[in-house]
């Protein structure tokens, strides 16, 4: 779906966002590194913007992992992470459905705009689900950065019109992937509410979940505890 880069991946995304992502991967880096962690994984990192955020952030020496599926993505992120100095970050090619670290691993795992890609109808989301909890530490967090939907109902109705009348077809004309940003769009409006999510996360054993909800519910960071 997203696994073939455009160069203008990282610009479309702050278009149809308007910038509102850099802001929010920030909070969600911000919530990865409470309890001072050691070993922190960005998991679909993307173009590894969620990533950079933490190591820029950290302040305790905190090592940075950061896994995807993509080759193309990977090639992308290490580029931008070169640029910035950050020759620390261990880029890791390789698939949610199995993680490369021993259980009880990671001390923080975040994930900014993939969880969906992993849950929304998808077959392997119970696979993805298990890896995911088995290489958290006990008291470790699982932060997600995540489309939901907004409690309001005209603001719910607005989200959903951007999201198929703007998103959708601008995204695809920018990117030149429109299938991508179809299902960008129709992922998004009939994604779960904040509740839903949460009834998720506990389904598969963490014993805690607070969320915050950003822009009117538009998007929501979920704090997972094991």
């Amino acid at each position: 779906m997203f696994t073939d880069v455009p160069p203008s991946y990282d610009f479309v995304n702050r278009v149809l966002t308007w910038r509102f992502d850099v802001i929010w991967r920030k909070k969600a880096a911000s919530e990865s590194l409470k309890n001072s962690p050691s070993k922190i994984l960005d998991l679909c990192t993307g173009t590894g913007d969620l990533a950079l955020q933490i190591r820029k952030k950290t302040e305790s020496g905190a090592k940075v992992f950061a896994l995807d599926y993509s080759k193309p993505m990977l090639k992308l992120a290490i580029t931008k992470a070169n640029k910035k100095k950050f020759d620390d970050i261990t880029f890791i090619h390789a698939d949610v459905a199995n993680i490369p670290f021993p259980d009880s691993h990671f001390d923080s795992v975040g994930i900014a705009f993939a969880f969906r890609n992993l849950t929304f109808n998808n077959p392997d989301h119970d696979i993805f689900l298990k890896e995911i909890y088995r290489i958290i530490k006990s008291g470790g967090r699982f932060v997600i950065v995540e489309t939901s939907q907004p409690k309001n109902k005209l603001l719910r109705s607005l989200f959903h019109f951007y999201m198929k009348h703007i998103t959708s077809p601008l995204g695809g004309f920018l990117s030149g992937n429109r299938g991508a940003y179809r299902y960008l769009a129709h992922s998004a409006i009939n994604y779960w509410n904040d509740q839903e999510a949460t009834d998720y996360l506990k389904s598969y054993g963490f014993s805690q979940v607070t969320t915050k909800m950003i822009l009117g519910g538009i998007s929501a960071i979920y704090v997972a505890i094991k």
